[in-house]
């Protein structure tokens, strides 16, 4: 393929395509081990001289930006896409701003200023470099995975899609995986549901952006957890709707803060994120009852509810909710890996209609060759034993986490022991701070994660999350024992 380099005039022509060409490797467009054209097809391209590229080439060689293999080529030395410092959000949202003030200035087409205003990106931990010990929220072990199980029935849904004419298909997704959907929610959290009644998402988020364009309009509140979810927030706001912080204690959401005039309620009942505390049963009776006389919606986030390790598992809203109230959302990122990009919902009776036009108008449907696919990978039972392999794997993550928060971290951390999930969090004891904690660690190639950006109004405690779904069971232990001899020396 040719090489997107741009000549203009007849100036400084060498000094153009090397500038452009290091710009390429540098920031990664051109990745380590690309070969490039010839310094004769690269002139016949661009119409300069072969002299011209010969003398670029020579300088990249001669700086380390490019190899030559002897009968091979010339190719983009490796390494060099991580030799710039990664830009801070600060400084990605001040030349955002900058762009945006000389759009205006020139006319050119705007977003809404909601729109503008919103984050470039949600304020979840992500890591730049991964590293082995690194305690990230969020993802998942895909080595516990059965792929092989999984290719067969990729190939199932390949040659089913093979015998059936091309057509849109059914918005609410695919019938088998409805089917199996309603089944699994039956049988493992008490949800009683048809699989008329099962909404096949592009995951938990995509359910969340369903639900708040049907149900909210602009200036109408939506309460949320506080500490809570980022991506929900961001979510209901790019509604237009306000979003109301609302205080959470040992047993969850404290319902008697809730805004009278609030629309929706976004709560995770089961695993409070990000603390890890269970809703109690009687704020789940006291929540239905507020929503109820207020004919508020209530969207009930049931993520990781597959891992629960210790306790009586509580019922889910959705299984208590006897008014249409309650919208049930869940996700396969946890329980298989996030890029599979399927979730659902089983929402009101009363909203069904709804949503599936505004699925309908979004997108009209999921990926039916994934739904298919993991119709059969559930009916079979296969993803029953992957949950049993899972459980078991992250249940010695979990207590070799703890055995370390318990043992030689218990000086400097106070662990909030959450009945189920994969993620644990911890609060830091006085005079230890989140970014001292947090930039010790990453100095020693340990990735850690500190609580604060998940608060908005309530002043937050200096913690961290230790998020074990990825890392595995030595790492933690060779982590965590690395910290506890850190930590000792941020007090001295």
């Amino acid at each position: 393929m040719e090489i997107h380099i741009a000549v203009e005039g007849h100036h400084d022509l060498s000094g153009q395509i090397y500038r452009q060409l290091r710009a390429g490797i540098l920031e990664g467009r051109l990745a380590g081990g690309t070969r490039l054209p010839s310094t004769r097809d690269l002139a016949t391209q661009l119409g300069v001289s072969r002299k011209t590229t010969l003398d670029v080439f020579e300088r990249l060689l001669s700086e380390g930006y490019l190899s030559a293999r002897a009968g091979s080529g010339t190719f983009v030395a490796d390494g060099l896409e991580r030799l710039p410092s990664e830009r801070s959000p600060h400084a990605r949202a001040a030349e955002a701003a900058r762009e945006r003030a000389k759009a205006r200035a020139k006319g050119a087409a705007r977003a809404q200023p909601l729109w503008e205003a919103m984050p470039e990106t949600l304020p979840l931990p992500r890591p730049s470099v991964r590293s082995p010990q690194d305690f990230v929220g969020g993802a998942t072990d895909k080595t516990l995975f059965p792929f092989d199980v999984w290719r067969r029935c990729v190939n199932h849904a390949l040659r089913a899609q093979a015998r059936a004419p091309g057509t849109y298909r059914d918005a609410a997704g695919e019938q088998e995986l409805r089917l199996a959907i309603s089944r699994y929610l039956a049988f493992n959290r008490a949800v009683l549901s048809n699989w008329e009644d099962v909404i096949v998402t592009q995951g938990a988020q995509h359910a969340l952006d369903l639900m708040a364009r049907i149900t909210l309009r602009p200036g109408e509140i939506a309460a949320v957890e506080d500490p809570g979810y980022p991506p929900a927030l961001a979510c209901f706001k790019a509604t237009g709707a306000r979003v109301a912080p609302v205080q959470v204690d040992g047993e969850g959401l404290i319902v008697s803060k809730l805004p009278d005039k609030a629309r929706l309620v976004y709560v995770t009942p089961s695993h409070q994120f990000p603390l890890g505390m269970p809703m109690s049963l009687e704020r789940r009776v006291e929540l239905l009852e507020w929503a109820q006389k207020r004919g508020a919606v209530i969207i009930e986030d049931d993520y990781d509810c597959e891992y629960r390790f210790e306790g009586r598992p509580m019922e889910p809203l959705k299984s208590l909710d006897r008014a249409g109230l309650v919208a049930y959302v869940g996700t396969f990122s946890k329980t298989i890996f996030p890029e599979l990009r399927v979730g659902y919902m089983v929402p009101p009776a009363s909203l069904f209609g709804a949503l599936f036009k505004a699925r309908q108008i979004a997108d009209w449907h999921g990926c039916t060759l994934t739904q298919t696919a993991l119709a059969s990978f559930m009916l079979n039972g296969d993803f029953a034993k992957h949950l049993r392999r899972t459980h078991k794997a992250y249940a010695a993550r979990r207590a070799m986490l703890l055995e370390h928060l318990r043992g030689g971290l218990a000086p400097w951390l106070e662990p909030i022991v959450p009945t189920a999930g994969i993620h644990m969090a911890a609060r830091l004891r006085a005079p230890l701070t989140e970014q001292a904690v947090v930039g010790a660690a990453r100095e020693a190639s340990i990735g850690l994660y500190g609580i604060a950006p998940f608060y908005q109004r309530v002043k937050p405690q200096a913690g961290l999350i230790f998020g074990y779904g990825a890392i595995a069971v030595e790492h933690i232990d060779a982590a965590l024992t690395r910290l506890a001899q850190i930590l000792p020396r941020l007090v001295r």
